[in-house]
């Protein structure tokens, strides 16, 4: 599958998203990637609930997923990556539509995360898998 280009600024965690508990620490660690930033509270709250959907889609969807953590100080950004190997998605202009889910959610995954970052890209390739990539500006 074709990937993104590498995240901008340095690593600042990565964690394999296998179960529940792994998207609870890779989501405080995007919180502390914020805080690192100087973030206000409703800039990280926006980017944290973000990457709280991606990640849970990466472990129900995906099969599980690869998260990299990137700060970027000159411009004061959190990138995300989010990585699997799962079946990929068939239609991605369904799947960011509002109240699409191809599961029992509420369909406000990859729509919901795309209004709350302030970048996102998506890469999907049916049978391969996908890359989502998010950034929050602290």
């Amino acid at each position: 599958m074709r990937r993104l280009p590498p995240l901008p600024g340095t690593l600042f965690e990565s964690y394999e998203i296998r179960t529940e508990q792994d998207i609870f620490r890779a989501r405080q660690s995007v919180g502390r990637a914020m805080d690192a930033l100087g973030a206000k509270v409703i800039r990280k709250t926006r980017l944290v609930t973000a990457v709280s959907e991606i990640f849970r889609n990466g472990l129900i969807y995906g099969g599980g997923a690869l998260v990299l953590i990137h700060c970027h100080n000159a411009t004061r950004t959190v990138w995300i990556d989010c990585c699997d190997d799962g079946p990929g998605i068939e239609d991605m202009a369904l799947a960011l539509s509002d109240g699409y889910t191809s599961g029992s959610g509420l369909g406000r995954g990859l729509g919901g995360a795309k209004r709350l970052a302030d970048a996102f890209e998506v890469l999907s390739e049916p049978g391969i898998g996908t890359q989502v990539r998010l950034a929050g500006r602290a």
